[in-house]
């Protein structure tokens, strides 16, 4: 499956072999990466790069997540898409990372707005989920540039290495996002 959002940018569902290029790109950024998300320490080697790959695969195949690599100017610069995907009450939640060095040209804002417009026309869904660190503000930017509702905070959601931290629930309803 492929998105095109514009001639430099496109989402496409990840495979097996991307393994190497999304382990670089995590290797690459993992110091900038590992402030809010917890699995670094657990990437270590592109071996686990590709497990974690194949259970995307599974994960799309059982139509419960939906995984997809980024692709600004033909190299993979993130990861984004469904970590989970309820059909029977229409909800799903995204979930994504991006390169610290391709930060600043709207890629995820873009991102996301695709991942939204998939969502409530092709999967017919009627609300997407965003939960971000409650200090992670480039994270936290996405779904209030986009309209979201801020729904809560959600105590010691996450442990990230020696601590937990708060998740800030974000959420737009179809209805939302079609008034827009």
């Amino acid at each position: 499956m492929q998105i095109t959002i514009n001639p430099e940018l496109y989402l496409r569902t990840i495979e097996l072999e991307d393994a190497n290029a999304a382990f670089a790109l995590t290797d690459g950024s993992r110091a900038y990466l590992r402030e809010w998300l917890p699995w670094l320490d657990f990437t270590k080697v592109v071996a686990d790069t590709t497990s974690y790959i194949e259970g995307c695969i599974k994960g799309h195949e059982a139509k419960s997540s939906l995984t997809l690599v980024i692709i600004f100017r033909n190299e993979i610069v993130g990861i984004a898409g469904f970590n989970t995907i309820n059909h029977s009450n229409k909800i799903a939640a995204i979930g994504y990372w991006l390169s610290e060095g391709t930060q600043g040209h709207g890629i995820m804002t873009k991102t996301v707005q695709a991942l939204l417009q998939y969502a409530f026309e092709d999967l017919q869904l009627n609300k997407v989920e965003i939960r971000a660190a409650e200090g992670n503000e480039k994270s936290r930017a996405i779904p209030e540039r986009l309209g979201f509702t801020k729904e809560g905070t959600i105590r010691a959601a996450e442990w990230l290495y020696d601590h937990y931290v708060d998740h800030i629930a974000y959420g737009i309803l179809a209805s939302e996002w079609k008034e827009k």
